[in-house]
C-alpha cells in the first residue's frame, strides 16, 4: 500500500464544489484524521495549513485541508458566504471525504475556530479532540458589528455590504485589504452564536492564543473555555504571539500541542 495525496473537488447537490487536499498514509494506522479549518478570507495554501500537512506527512498522520466556498480554489463568491454555509462545508468534508470509520481531530484557526465548534456540535460522535488557534466564535457580532459606528452599521443594512478597513493580512508579505462585511453574513451569523450559552462539547480541547493578538483578544479563549461543558480544556498563551500564529515559535508550539493530542 502506498501513501496517497489526493487533490480533488467535492461536488455538492447544487453543482458548487469544495476543493480539498487529502493525505492518506502508506500504512493504515489508528491515528485520528486531522482536518484543518482556515480563517476568514484565508485559504488552504496558507502557512499553518501547509505546515500542518507537512507535519502529518512526516509522521504518517491522515490529513485534510480544504477551502470554504468563496475561498481559494472552491467555487462560489465570498460575498455569498455565511457562517452556516461554511459550517456546512466542514460537515460535508467530515461526512463525504473523511473515511467513515475515522475519528477526527479538528484544528480551527480564527473563523475556523468557530466553524470547528459548530461542526463538533453537529458531529460529536466523530470528534476525538479539538485544537483552536486564535479561535473566534461570534466575531461577526462581538468584534465587528458591536464595534462599528452607527453610520457604518447603516451602510451594511441599506447597501448590503461595507468594506471594513483592517491591518490584518494572512500572508506576512501581503498588503492588508479591507474585509467586505455583508448584511447576509451579519444576520445569518446570529443563528450560530455560541458564547451566550453552554457549548455542549465534552471531548479534549486545546485552545492556543497569542497575547499580542490585536484582532481576536486572547480573553476570547477564556470565554470559550467557560462555556464548554468539557472538563478537559487547556488554554496555551504565547506572550509574543500575534493573530497569525505563524512565526517559527508559534508553529513549534502548535506542533507540540498536535503531537501531544495524538498521544493522548
Amino acid at each position: 500500500m502506498t501513501e496517497t495525496k489526493e487533490h480533488s473537488k467535492l461536488y455538492l447537490k447544487n453543482g458548487d464544489f469544495i476543493a480539498y487536499h487529502k493525505f492518506t498514509p502508506s500504512t493504515k494506522n489508528h491515528s485520528p484524521l486531522i482536518i484543518f479549518l482556515g480563517g476568514f478570507k484565508s485559504d488552504m495554501s496558507g502557512t499553518k495549513a501547509i505546515f500542518l500537512e507537512d507535519l502529518c506527512i512526516n509522521n504518517e498522520i491522515p490529513f485534510i485541508r480544504f477551502d470554504y466556498q468563496g475561498h481559494g480554489e472552491s467555487s462560489g463568491d465570498f460575498l455569498d458566504g455565511t457562517i452556516g454555509r461554511w459550517k456546512d462545508d466542514a460537515i460535508s468534508i467530515i461526512d463525504e471525504v473523511a473515511d467513515s470509520d475515522q475519528k477526527i481531530i479538528l484544528i480551527g484557526s480564527s473563523l475556523g475556530g468557530w466553524i470547528m465548534l459548530l461542526a463538533a456540535l453537529a458531529r460529536n460522535n466523530r470528534i476525538e479532540s479539538l485544537i483552536g488557534i486564535a479561535p473566534a466564535p461570534d466575531f461577526t457580532e462581538d468584534l465587528i458589528w458591536d464595534k462599528l459606528k452607527k453610520e457604518e452599521q447603516e451602510i451594511i443594512m441599506q447597501k448590503g455590504v461595507y468594506n471594513l478597513p483592517t491591518d490584518y493580512c494572512d500572508a506576512p508579505d501581503a498588503e492588508p485589504e479591507p474585509y467586505p462585511i455583508t448584511k447576509k453574513l451579519i444576520i445569518e451569523a446570529r443563528e450560530n452564536l455560541l458564547l451566550h450559552n453552554e457549548i455542549k462539547i465534552d471531548c479534549k480541547i486545546n485552545l492556543i492564543h497569542g497575547m499580542k493578538d490585536f484582532d481576536v483578544p486572547f480573553e476570547t479563549s477564556i470565554k470559550i473555555a467557560e462555556k464548554l461543558t468539557s472538563k478537559d480544556v487547556t488554554i496555551h498563551y504565547q506572550k509574543n504571539g500575534d493573530h497569525r500564529m505563524s512565526s517559527q515559535e508559534s508553529l513549534k508550539l502548535i506542533e507540540n500541542i498536535v503531537i501531544n493530542a495524538l498521544k493522548s
